[in-house]
């Protein structure tokens, strides 16, 4: 099938993260358009340095905090200077229907129309024309393929080398993130042809760095004394404000992806709002029914859970069904983390699977029961084709992650090991592989 470009009045949504002016080709660069998206841009970045940093920094064990706070910042880096060289090009270059090509290597072609509008899938009939420069265009991607492996770490937290970490995250950046992207959001990629719908990243984000989290969760084993000792976050008070920054963040996750300052932005924020509020309440409730009280770890769960199933669902949900979405993801994710983890016995550190993975899946599906079709001008209408689509799109994802991932692992494991020793696991990972800790 391929995709309609879909109109609302004088906007049109041609790709799931993207909703575009229907003048666009004609009215080049909007001065409102590129201010949203470049403040959408920081936002998104926000999330990860210092949101993620401070949310992952406060779960873990003192001992561990600064390792965990250090595995983000260096992939915010390693992910930028890989996206410049290669990354964008593999994930938006218009290549075939599986990868992009070459053409955008080293982001060459930006000396050349730096300063004109940007058309994404130049030449192809579904091509998307922005009223924004590439280089808005390229930012904002950038801090999507920073995020998603940064997620990641959640799960394998307080046993990987860093050295491994390294290898890992730069070859999954490249072989995982880079190729899935280009499926779902470049008018040459096969889902995207299909018409998944996947506003902000159900699949390329969620699904993916929570199966890629489970994988790594499982291939490295549980921590030392899982189960045994006491594992609880050494200082909640940073994981709070780190989902506080996620929290607001996100609204510019989901919104940046209509290309502008439009009404779909107005509506995207609006159901994103309401999605983390209904998980938040959801998970709360079903936890002091569960446990007889109420936490702090429990609501700021129940928060990302909401935002992580509203994800690809913001671009086509009303508010009332988001808010749905929201309570649904929160009763979902609790039980995934509080019975499934804990039957399974395995150990996934942070819950990166138990809250990124399921109700990204959970959100990928529902998009196709809930989406409103007026706000995609009908290019998505909830019925079983586009369940049956969905389904497709999650199952994609999380067998070419998870083969992928495993045998990244497989040979990162070769090449310098992956995990750090029983006696260094006791000591810490900040004094082993830092030399510093938090008096």
């Amino acid at each position: 099938m391929t995709r309609r470009l879909w109109t609302v009045g004088a906007l049109s949504l041609p790709l799931a993260g993207i909703c575009l002016p229907a003048k666009a080709a004609e009215s080049g660069l909007s001065a409102g358009d590129t201010a949203w998206m470049l403040v959408s841009s920081v936002l998104v970045l926000l999330m990860t340095i210092p949101g993620l940093v401070l949310f992952y920094g406060g779960m873990v064990r003192k001992k561990n905090v600064l390792s965990i706070m250090m595995q983000s910042v260096v992939i915010c880096a390693v992910v930028s200077v890989l996206w410049l060289v290669v990354g964008y090009s593999l994930a938006f270059s218009n290549g075939n229907g599986f990868v992009g090509g070459l053409g955008d290597v080293l982001l060459e072609n930006l000396a050349r129309d730096w300063n004109l509008p940007f058309t994404l899938g130049t030449g192809l009939p579904d091509a998307v024309h922005l009223r924004v420069p590439e280089s808005v265009f390229v930012m904002f991607q950038l801090t999507f393929a920073i995020i998603t492996p940064a997620v990641i770490t959640g799960s394998f937290a307080e046993r990987m080398k860093f050295s491994a970490l390294l290898i890992v995250m730069a070859a999954w950046s490249l072989l995982v993130y880079a190729p899935i992207a280009h499926w779902v959001w470049s008018p040459a990629g096969w889902l995207y042809r299909l018409g998944i719908a996947d506003y902000a990243g159900g699949t390329v984000v969620e699904v993916n760095s929570g199966i890629a989290g489970l994988v790594c969760a499982l291939y490295l084993g549980r921590r030392l004394g899982f189960g045994q000792d006491n594992m609880m976050p050494w200082n909640l008070s940073y994981a709070v404000m780190g989902a506080s920054l996620l929290w607001v963040g996100w609204l510019g996750f989901n919104s940046g992806g209509a290309g502008g300052a439009n009404p779909n932005a107005g509506m995207a924020v609006l159901v994103t709002q309401m999605a983390a509020a209904g998980a938040t309440l959801s998970w709360t409730a079903v936890e002091w029914a569960h446990l007889g009280r109420p936490t702090v770890l429990g609501a700021i769960s129940g928060a990302v859970a909401g935002l992580v199933a509203i994800t690809p669902a913001a671009g086509f949900l009303l508010p009332g069904p988001a808010l749905l979405l929201g309570l649904a993801a929160g009763v979902v994710c609790f039980w995934a983390v509080t019975v499934v983890k804990i039957r399974l016995r395995y150990d996934d550190s942070l819950d990166a699977f138990g809250v990124h993975g399921v109700a990204g899946i959970l959100g990928t599906l529902a998009t196709g029961v809930l989406a409103f079709g007026p706000l995609s001008g009908g290019a998505v209408e909830p019925g079983l084709h586009q369940l049956a689509i969905q389904a497709l799109g999650v199952a994609a994802t999380m067998i070419y992650c998870g083969v992928v991932t495993a045998g990244i692992l497989f040979a990162t494991q070769r090449l310098v090991g992956l995990r750090v020793t029983r006696d260094e696991e006791r000591q810490g990972l900040d004094e082993v592989l830092h030399g510093e800790s938090i008096a």
